[in-house]
């Protein structure tokens, strides 16, 4: 009996038709506290080309610094009207699109960031990385910010823009290269 070998499988890309319904994108409500915020880039890969087909996952914490969640020891007292997690697509352009709210410190030692997780084909296990603001004093006194090169720490650090949609929320804008030169660092965990 001759045995044929099976073509590679990577995953995806089904993130469009499996996991992204529509609004997934929008982790802000009616009566979420805070500054309403939008965060947008590209997905890039080595040669800075738009990957069109991946999915983003963001968990954040809410305006005060906490996470809805049960294992965080403050989450009763978490804004009831915000959950902090939400999920984007690429579109053709590579461009992925949050509504979110600018997440308070999780404690005095660390600035303000947002937990990312990346998926896309050819990625057999998604990508974990943060994204802080250019915006705030406290990345200078972050551990984990300030642990990182500091010739590639600027890959995690959105920079404040002018909002394209003229809407009076705020914009940060980063983007993410997935290898090459400007690679975005992503964290083994």
């Amino acid at each position: 009996m001759r045995h044929l070998q099976s073509p590679s499988q990577t995953v995806g890309p089904f993130f469009h038709y499996g996991l992204i319904l529509g609004g997934e994108n929008n982790l802000v409500k009616a009566k979420s506290q805070g500054q309403r915020i939008i965060l947008k880039g590209q997905v890039l890969d080595g040669d800075g080309l738009a990957v069109p087909d991946a999915m983003l996952e963001i968990w954040q914490p809410d305006s005060q610094g906490i996470f809805n969640h049960p294992q965080d020891p403050r989450h009763a007292q978490a804004d009831p009207h915000f959950n902090g997690f939400g999920r984007s697509d690429t579109r053709h352009d590579g461009g992925y699109l949050f509504h979110t709210i600018k997440p308070g410190a999780i404690s005095p030692e660390l600035a303000p960031y947002i937990n990312v997780r990346l998926f896309s084909r050819g990625l057999l296990i998604h990508a974990i990385s943060r994204f802080y603001f250019a915006d705030e004093t406290s990345n200078a006194h972050d551990p984990l910010l300030n642990s990182l090169d500091a010739t590639r720490r600027n890959t995690l650090i959105m920079q404040k823009i002018a909002n394209p949609q003229a809407e009076a929320w705020p914009c940060y804008q980063l983007d993410i290269r997935l290898q090459g030169e400007g690679e975005t660092i992503f964290f083994d965990v």
